[in-house]
């Protein structure tokens, strides 16, 4: 039979990495060709994000970040995109962070009962939780799993104010539970959309919903009675920074409704330097001298092209009349992230 292979007892030749996090099966399913779910027993849910500190209030932050706590149900994801920064986090699974990251994809089948534990504990102060800030939570694996119900319940349940970043319009199933939990506790939902070109977001963001399919998520998430805030990132140079395209999808975003932005350009650390360098010779040999020299002396843009890039969008924000986030343009607001989960691989 198609599915006797993939019983619990069955060796399947998993990677070395898998056996340090509670691995269980393999499952390669029809209804996702050319994806493997490597699904595991995991021991914790939430991630603290590592070097926080004091801020001026007194409360503990993590620098430049609006939460000290992640949750994050899926390990790889779908989505295939060719910049996306935790591709380096499959390195410590013994995966490679290309074609691995897209479709060898680690599933937290007990995310939710493990998190629902975490959060009775007497020392949990309810502090902001982060949803997608390593990869999506509604990537087509959650199309399967359902992950997100039981863990935004168990936030809910507890009094955990959350936000939620996704490029998944599976996010529209969940909008009943979302908005039932924002009568009860904080809760914020951005909706990442940075490309508006349709032939060149299936070059670069190939397993992501179309640009207009997730313009139609953001009038959902409003018309659910939530805010929702657009992450405009990254933005590729020469190749989604004209101004052409940024008004166009702006105008786009506050048609949709969107409450605001926050626009920040491309970074290029680790191994995801390799694999997006590998794509732009492939589709966009041209511009390879020109990423060499910008991204000459490390992972983020030089101050000068940051500099070009709020001079751009600035203008062109107002102009649409969308409020601009207290981190819009810092290059290392989101990418930062990467380090709860690179630099504390442990923290899986």
């Amino acid at each position: 039979m198609r599915w006797d292979g993939q019983g619990v007892s069955v060796d399947d030749g998993a990677l070395p990495g898998l056996q340090r996090i509670g691995f269980v099966r393999s499952v390669r399913s029809p209804q996702f060709e050319g994806m493997t779910f490597h699904e595991i027993i995991c021991k914790s849910a939430l991630n603290k994000v590592p070097n926080a500190r004091p801020n001026v209030a007194g409360r503990p932050a993590a620098a430049m970040l609006p939460f000290n706590y992640t949750v994050n149900g899926y390990r790889g994801c779908s989505h295939a995109c060719r910049y996306c920064f935790a591709r380096p986090t499959h390195e410590y699974l013994d995966m490679d962070p290309g074609a691995d990251f897209d479709t060898q994809v680690v599933v937290k089948t007990n995310v939710a009962e493990v998190l629902r534990r975490e959060l009775s504990r007497r020392s949990w102060q309810r502090e902001t939780v982060a949803l997608g800030t390593n990869t999506d939570p509604y990537q087509r694996a959650e199309g399967r799993y359902a992950l997100m119900p039981g863990i935004i319940a168990a936030l809910r349940d507890s009094g955990t104010p959350f936000s939620i970043l996704t490029k998944g319009t599976l996010l529209r199933r969940d909008l009943p539970l979302i908005t039932e939990a924002a009568r009860h506790v904080d809760v914020s939902v951005a909706v990442s959309l940075a490309v508006g070109d349709p032939e060149l977001h299936k070059d670069v963001e190939p397993g992501t919903p179309a640009p207009q399919a997730r313009l139609g998520l953001i009038s959902a998430v409003r018309e659910a009675g939530l805010d929702c805030h657009v992450m405009v990132a990254p933005v590729l140079p020469h190749l989604t920074d004209s101004a052409a395209h940024l008004d166009a999808l702006l105008r786009q975003i506050a048609e949709a409704g969107a409450t605001g932005v926050t626009v920040f350009g491309l970074h290029l650390r680790g191994s995801t330097r390799g694999w997006f360098m590998a794509w732009l010779a492939r589709s966009h040999p041209e511009l390879v001298s020109v990423y060499r020299e910008l991204y000459g002396r490390g992972a983020y843009l030089p101050s000068d092209y940051k500099k070009l890039l709020h001079d751009r969008a600035t203008p062109l924000i107002a102009k649409h009349g969308l409020a601009p986030d207290r981190r819009s343009f810092r290059s290392v607001a989101a990418p930062a992230v990467v380090n709860t989960e690179v630099l504390q691989p442990t923290l899986f």
